[in-house]
């Protein structure tokens, strides 16, 4: 691959970003289908003008957002892992930043093992907040 494949979302890439959760929701086994790719496309359009977006892979396979005025990962979500795409997301969010937070489904062991990898700490445990059903941890990061 050439560089890292990561670069910054625009608009054109709202329909991936729906894809990539729909997709990442359904291989879970335990994430509930809970909206359909075009309601998820709409909610990720309306919030693209206030946030960070990046995306990695051609077509897009992994997608972060970033809520830079709470400094919060509002999702990461990679269709392929083991290969330190994640990693790099995610080192692109702290980039100029001393703090972050962000919640992870408490089913999803292998995120929570991936961000205390991280530096990331768990600080405590939320009910979910629709539209989603499953209980959230929420977790934090310190430069």
């Amino acid at each position: 691959m050439a560089g890292d494949g990561i670069r910054r979302a625009s608009l054109d890439d709202v329909k991936d970003c729906a894809r990539i959760i729909w997709t990442w929701a359904k291989q879970t086994g335990w994430m509930p289908d809970e909206l359909p790719q075009e309601e998820l496309a709409g909610l990720i359009r309306e919030a693209f003008p206030n946030r960070d977006v990046w995306v990695a892979g051609d077509p897009p396979d992994c997608y972060m957002s970033v809520d830079p005025v709470e400094n919060k990962v509002g999702a990461l979500y990679c269709l392929r892992t083991g290969q330190g795409v994640g990693k790099r997301l995610l080192d692109k969010a702290k980039e100029g930043r001393d703090h972050l937070w962000l919640t992870t489904h408490e089913p999803n062991v292998d995120a929570q093992r991936f961000y205390r990898r991280e530096g990331f700490i768990e600080t405590g445990r939320e009910p979910p907040v629709p539209p989603d059903t499953v209980p959230v941890i929420r977790m934090e990061w310190q430069a």
